[in-house]
């Protein structure tokens, strides 16, 4: 009986087996004794090839792992050509920015674990080997203007609020043990990367208080809080310097955050270095500088350059001692430099597992996820959910009602649910559904005319429905194009849609903000969705029925017009940037969502603890349906001797209350966020004096307040 066991765990465990055996394959010792024998045991021309994004070592037996794609899905398909010739489906959730509009973290750990589980899968089974265990996400940069191209990748504006999101997802990724990681998180951009058109020579300019309290806060916490060790150096410079030959790389990160494994340039970065930033006078120099200065893997054509770089002493082989140790910490934390027999990950994709994307837990999650990001945007007159006993007719116009489309960070749905599907599947029966796409447009114009209600389908195309650096219209933008104009197009045959019919609700598809200001002064409902989510019909049925409450919040402010943002290039964030100092009057605030019910505040009570203050309030369902709240706690500072916020985040719950149920909220706010960067004694400080916690259901829309004294 015992040999077709051990045949079966033979088949199943990816034991990796040495040739000879080495001190560095032994997982009892040290981690930094076994990394020091594996440098040792590496000639020059090796260690240079570990400077790649695969830092095998075929001679010594050791097959390392490479990177991939996973903003919000292992990426294994199109349109990003991911898969390559041969692609793979795997779950596909919403994209960032609508996993960032759920303010769930549960939900952002579940999606984490979800993903993570389906790169070992794929990096592991022997039906697939593909891929890498090294995943590129979260995106942890910030969405500090809504004309950025990348927006979709990201969580929102808020510092506090990323960083929560981020270190959830990086914790669902990376997994429980505290041993090994299932996989490892990779974090996006590093730093201050939030433009395309000029990314690639630009320099993104502020102070350090800026630097410390805002665009370096989510990656601290991704480092410390979310146990992430890798990240990508961005494109751009920062005050006048690359970033990846920034002393930020080493100083900030490594030294201060404890950031050991993984720092990596961006595609072809190393080439721009020297092409468009003109920083170096040879790629032997800015390859050598890189390394010095933290780099420990090239996305780029480096080998050349270092390899000239070492012959002429611009670099020293125990500096790619150096630098290459971080790489080995994280593959030793993978469980890739021994046989992986004490590795709890070891055993996905064994050969009778089901391919975990067809996985209905999975595909229960999206659907929440889907259902959690929808944000309500109005709601007059209680148009929504849709009566099914008064709406006989229900046209549906638009061709994003019928596309679930993906971004170039996708991978490729294992199947979708289009809107127009998901509508079908729950009116069908009881209601005749009339579509027609916007391009037929008489047609739609005679089917809003004799509809009961109209729902209407407007949005961007997310790969700007045209090839690498172009776009279709202004609105739209994507990775190297940034928006030119933030005004929904499609709001010109929509106004004649509405002229036909009044009860016409607008269901917005976008990665990003709209200035939708004529749609939200004349008609009744509008609902915002991202694009990308496998579940998206059913996800979006269940909101617009009523079966699901939407609960959604934003996580940008809206404008109301591009004229209220400063200079896409202006990077000074106190310059009227974001609801932390902007003064302008948003069309739909940070943190803004409404509800099918409503939810009352009271008995607000504030304590000092040893390290943080305990917020807590009631919160009752006075509503006649059940339904999620998110309570926002946010903290401004009216003794402050310093430039501070407005206001700024620094706790938040999303809660299921039951209609008629009262539930007590316990949010921490901890000490360390309410500290500001003192630029003269180079450290965060907590500033004695009147604080003012404030706590609502939006940014602008705060139930109770109370002053603090912070001693």
């Amino acid at each position: 009986m015992k040999q077709p066991i051990l045949i079966l765990l033979f088949l199943i465990l990816p034991i990796r087996m040495f040739s000879q055996s080495y001190p560095f394959q032994n997982p009892k010792l040290e981690a930094e004794k076994r990394i020091d024998n594996l440098l040792s045991l590496m000639t020059l021309e090796e260690k240079i090839v570990c400077l790649s994004t695969n830092p095998s070592v075929p001679r010594l037996g050791l097959e390392a792992t490479s990177h991939v794609e996973g903003l919000h899905g292992l990426a294994m398909g199109e349109p990003g050509g991911w898969g390559k010739d041969n692609p793979v489906p795997t779950t596909t959730f919403p994209q960032s920015y609508g996993m960032g509009q759920t303010w769930d973290t549960t939900l952002m750990r579940q999606m984490g674990e979800i993903e993570g589980y389906e790169v070992r899968y794929m990096a592991q089974s022997p039906k697939y080997k593909r891929g890498g265990l090294v995943v590129r996400a979260p995106n942890a940069d910030l969405g500090r203007d809504p004309r950025w191209g990348r927006t979709e990748e990201c969580y929102g504006e808020d510092p506090f609020l990323v960083g929560t999101m981020s270190v959830a997802f990086i914790k669902g990724l990376q997994g429980p043990d505290e041993n090994h990681w299932q996989v490892a998180s990779l974090m996006k951009h590093f730093l201050a990367n939030s433009n395309e058109d000029s990314r690639t020579w630009s320099t993104s300019n502020f102070n350090e208080r800026q630097l410390r309290e805002y665009y370096a806060l989510p990656f601290q916490m991704g480092v410390e809080d979310g146990g992430s060790r890798a990240y990508m150096a961005a494109y751009n410079k920062v005050n006048e310097v690359p970033m990846m030959v920034s002393p930020l790389l080493k100083e900030l990160t490594v030294d201060e955050w404890g950031q050991n494994g993984i720092i990596c340039t961006d595609g072809g970065a190393l080439k721009l270095l020297i092409s468009d930033h003109k920083y170096y006078d040879s790629i032997e120099m800015g390859a050598s500088m890189a390394v010095k200065f933290g780099i420990n893997q090239f996305l780029d054509d480096y080998k050349g350059a270092i390899t000239q770089g070492v012959e002429n002493g611009f670099v020293s082989e125990d500096e790619i001692d150096e630098v290459l140790s971080g790489v080995f910490r994280v593959m030793i934390k993978l469980g890739l430099l021994d046989d992986q027999t004490n590795n709890p990950y070891a055993s996905i994709g064994g050969n009778d597992e089901t391919e975990p994307w067809l996985n209905e837990e999975s595909k229960k999650i999206v659907r929440e996820a889907t259902q959690k990001s929808i944000v309500l945007l109005k709601n007059k007159n209680s148009t929504l959910p849709i009566n099914k006993k008064k709406i006989n007719k229900l046209a549906v116009i638009g061709q994003l009602a019928d596309q679930v489309l993906l971004d170039w960070y996708s991978g490729s749905d294992p199947y979708v649910v289009t809107p127009l599907q998901g509508l079908q599947e729950r009116f069908g029966k009881n209601m005749e559904i009339t579509y027609v796409p916007d391009s037929l447009f008489s047609d739609a114009l005679t089917a809003a005319k004799e509809a009961d209600m109209v729902l209407v389908f407007g949005g961007n195309h997310p790969t700007g429905d045209a090839g690498w650096a172009k776009v279709t219209r202004d609105s739209y933008g994507k990775e190297s194009v940034d928006r030119k104009s933030i005004n929904l197009e499609d709001e010109e045959w929509i106004k004649k849609i509405y002229e036909q019919n009044q009860n016409t609700t607008l269901v917005l598809v976008s990665s990003f903000p709209y200035a939708i200001n004529w749609s939200n002064h004349n008609l009744p409902a509008i609902v915002h969705i991202t694009h990308n989510s496998q579940e998206m019909g059913h996800g979006l049925a269940d909101v617009l029925s009523g079966d699901y409450n939407p609960a959604g919040r934003l996580v940008q402010t809206w404008p109301m017009n591009i004229g209220q943002l400063p200079d896409l290039l202006d990077y000074n964030i106190w310059n009227n940037r974001t609801y932390m100092y902007s003064t302008e009057p948003p069309l739909y605030a940070f943190g803004y969502g409404l509800s099918y019910t409503q939810f009352e505040y009271q008995n607000l009570d504030v304590k000092k603890d040893d390290d943080q203050l305990l917020v807590s309030l009631d919160v009752a369902n006075i509503g006649k349906v059940d339904g999620d709240e998110v309570v926002q706690v946010y903290v401004s500072f009216p003794d402050s001797k310093v430039i501070r916020p407005i206001k700024t985040l620094k706790g938040f719950q999303r809660v299921e209350i039951k209609k008629g149920k009262t539930e007590r909220i316990e949010i921490p706010v901890k000490f360390k966020d309410l500290c500001y960067w003192d630029e003269v004694a180079k450290q965060m400080v907590l500033e004695k004096g009147t604080i003012t916690v404030l706590v609502g259901s939006s940014s602008d829309n705060i139930r109770l307040k109370k002053n603090i004294e912070i001693n």
